[in-house]
């Protein structure tokens, strides 16, 4: 049997719609296209909340009415034309000096895009290809913005959302080959986190102007979700060369997260199940260090 690949599918049905083009107008700062920006319409049972995962994701189950939604599909501001892509923020702040850079980069942005989202369409309403293709792009374009946009946090929060939406795509569609490719993006999202927090602690980039750490859309964990995703995405992804640099890792890894316990009780932005999944990381990071030293 020839592999399935993952093919666009546009609902007719106006009843059921999940969509709605914006009112508001967007200019791409890098070619200057004005487009509409696609939202999601909330209510009416269009989004029912599932388990919380160990990364902070929040799973929805399907409605028997509308079906599948995913939320992260519609985050991403996407330039139709040049495919320019930031958080919608700072989709305006590129800076003058690296305009014409944007746009030169065109031609190659869309090619290597769509070598991973080969049937990305930015001119019809979005399925997963275009969410996933949406947080590559926005990964890719924030190369382009100054340190002031905090762009290295902003650059994993998108390679994270990525890695969750080609763990969609790869239910869909299996053998494409994109559970490989979530796993990639989970990698390059443990050398971001850390490196952002690395460079909040040496004072060559500022976290704040990152507003909503997320990371999904559903609750912002706030600096303290940011912490417990740095330590997370080391103990499971951080690259160690050899069984002392991985101890090392570790042991920063659960520093880090005791840092969640000194910062008071369960609060808005740490309701009871964060601080949960906290101490289960605390403890499962004592307990491979613990089997490592025996």
């Amino acid at each position: 049997m020839g592999m399935r690949f993952a093919k666009k599918v546009v609902k007719e049905d106006r009843d059921l719609k999940t969509t709605f083009q914006s009112k508001k107008e967007y200019q791409c700062p890098a070619c200057g296209t004005v487009f509409h920006k696609e939202e999601l319409l909330s209510g009416s049972g269009r989004l029912i909340a599932g388990a919380l995962t160990d990364e902070l994701h929040r799973l929805y189950e399907p409605s028997a009415k509308y079906g599948e939604i995913f939320p992260l599909v519609y985050q991403s501001i996407v330039c139709p034309e040049c495919w320019f892509s930031s958080m919608e923020n700072d989709f305006s702040l590129l800076p003058n000096e690296n305009r014409i850079k944007a746009k030169d980069d065109m031609v190659r942005r869309k090619e290597e895009t769509r070598l991973i989202f080969p049937f990305a369409d930015f001119e019809e309403n979005r399925t997963l290809m275009e969410g996933a293709a949406s947080q590559y792009l926005t990964l890719r374009c924030y190369d382009y913005y100054n340190k002031q946009v905090s762009p290295t946090i902003k650059q994993g929060l998108a390679s994270i959302r990525c890695a969750w939406l080609l763990d969609e795509l790869d239910k869909k569609f299996p053998g494409q080959h994109y559970d490989w490719l979530a796993l990639l993006f989970r990698k390059k999202a443990e050398y971001l986190y850390n490196e952002a927090l690395a460079r909040e602690q040496k004072g060559k980039e500022t976290l704040s102007a990152m507003k909503a750490f997320g990371p999904d859309t559903d609750k912002n964990y706030a600096y303290e979700g940011m912490l417990y995703m740095c330590a997370y995405l080391r103990f499971k992804y951080g690259a160690a060369s050899n069984e002392a640099e991985r101890k090392l890792s570790l042991e920063d890894a659960r520093r880090t997260i005791a840092k969640l316990f000194g910062m008071g009780k369960a609060s808005k932005d740490k309701p009871g199940a964060f601080l949960e999944h906290a101490r289960q990381l605390y403890d499962t990071i004592n307990q491979n260090l613990s089997e490592n030293e025996a």
